[in-house]
């Protein structure tokens, strides 16, 4: 017989019939297996969650330490600019206003002199006075504003050479000698003051490449320094607008066995011509390779210069029938004598000794081989008032007049290019249209 049998979770019994009948009891809480396996996958959810959150936080460090170094960037430019805020841009606003004030008075100036009132100097007033109010309401001071001014100021200048064009009636006829010599100089074109922005630069000198080569048609290049017996660098230019903007594309810093006097270089198919100082002689820089190379001049004396600056002994210059250089010799009396320079060995391949005593003359300058010498009539006035002709060999006095910003001047070349004269007058660059006699 079997009997009732009870052990916890399972009981027996005999059933109605005499069968066996067991029961198992089970608990409600039954082993939950899927949200065992719900669990698990949620794991592995976060171990990948925190493998990509672990590489974002490395990624996150690296940005961080870029930001924080720019961050200190920041900081030290922004210290920089709170130990002195207006240092140097209060003086470029300051000059900006200068300049503006001394560009109204050279129109206003050469509006009386021509006697004129077209209206191409009116919308110059206008635009002078459009620039000051806008240099004197300026609140943010940075370069941006700054460039911004200094392309107006280009274009006005632009329009006052054109004025001045017009109004001498010049038409230049580059790489043309069909004339008889030198007829009027125009009217002074004040450009501005140098690219230090210094005017105790007095001696130096500015002007445009004489025999461009490709690609640098308009190059202009600007050296200049406080005492005459130094020349250490020069600056070049694009072009015209970039000079005005002080934009310099090359700067040589001559080394001290390369480093020059006086103050009458010019550059010629793309080189330096200027005055070494030991020893003395005549050096060539080519802007191209940075290659220097000098030739002495053994009949040049040191003891001539002209009358408004020492040290210009040799000088440079540039026609539309090559290279020269001016010097004096002891031969000749201290009188200047003028020679050609063969560009391609550096070499003198002719020379002509003239009655013109150096020292009498302001400076001299080449046009379609002849010299014209300069000398002062008084404060404003300048006046050529000797030339003498390579081809011919005759010498004469003549008087022409033009007007000069300031009184002083120590460099002064003509460029074939244009036909202009380009003179560094007492710090500031200045420039003639030149006519000629066409009977």
């Amino acid at each position: 017989p079997v009997q009732d049998w009870d052990s916890g979770n399972v009981t027996a019994s005999v059933g109605s019939s005499g069968q066996c009948v067991c029961h198992v009891f089970l608990p409600d809480t039954t082993f939950p297996a899927d949200r065992v396996e719900h669990m698990q996958q949620v794991s592995k959810d976060l171990i990948v969650e925190v493998e990509i959150q672990k590489n974002k936080l490395v990624t996150y460090e690296d940005k961080l330490v870029i930001y924080l170094a720019e961050l200190k960037d920041l900081e030290e430019r922004l210290t920089i600019m709170q130990s002195s805020p207006d240092d140097y841009i209060k003086l470029d606003f300051e000059l900006l206003r200068i300049e503006l004030r001394e560009f109204e008075a050279l129109v206003s100036q050469l509006k009386n002199s021509l006697n004129s009132s077209s209206s191409l100097f009116d919308s110059l007033y206008i635009e002078i006075q459009n620039m000051t109010f806008i240099v004197n309401q300026l609140e943010t001071y940075d370069k941006s504003n700054l460039e911004v001014i200094r392309y107006q100021f280009a274009k006005l200048q632009k329009k006052l050479e054109e004025c001045q064009i017009d109004q001498d009636i010049i038409k230049p006829d580059v790489g043309n000698c069909n004339h008889t010599g030198i007829l009027s100089i125009g009217n002074p074109l004040v450009v501005q003051l140098n690219a230090h922005l210094n005017s105790n630069y007095l001696y130096g000198g500015w002007g445009r490449d004489s025999k461009p080569i490709r690609g640098n048609e308009n190059m202009h290049f600007y050296g200049a320094y406080s005492s005459p017996g130094a020349v250490y660098d020069f600056y070049f230019y694009s072009n015209y607008e970039n000079l005005i903007l002080r934009k310099a594309i090359k700067q040589y810093a001559l080394p001290g066995e390369w480093q020059g006097t006086g103050n009458n270089y010019i550059v010629h198919s793309n080189a330096i011509y200027y005055q070494h100082n030991s020893p003395f002689s005549m050096t060539k820089l080519n802007v191209t390779s940075s290659e220097y190379e000098y030739r002495v001049i053994s009949a040049a004396s040191q003891s001539f210069s002209y009358a408004y600056s020492s040290n210009q002994n040799l000088d440079f210059a540039a026609d539309e029938t090559g290279l020269w250089v001016l010097y004096a010799s002891t031969q000749n009396m201290g009188k200047i004598v003028i020679a050609k320079i063969d560009e391609k060995s550096f070499g003198i391949e002719a020379v002509w000794p003239t009655g013109m005593y150096k020292q009498s003359a302001g400076n001299a300058f080449m046009v379609c081989g002849v010299m014209y010498a300069t000398r002062s009539v008084d404060i404003t006035t300048e006046e050529i008032f000797y030339a003498y002709d390579t081809k011919t060999k005759q010498e004469r006095n003549l008087s022409i007049t033009f007007k000069k910003f300031q009184e002083k001047y120590t460099n002064l070349d003509y460029n074939p290019i244009d036909q202009k004269l380009y003179m560094y007058n007492n710090g500031y660059y200045v420039s003639y249209n030149v006519k000629f006699n066409k009977e």
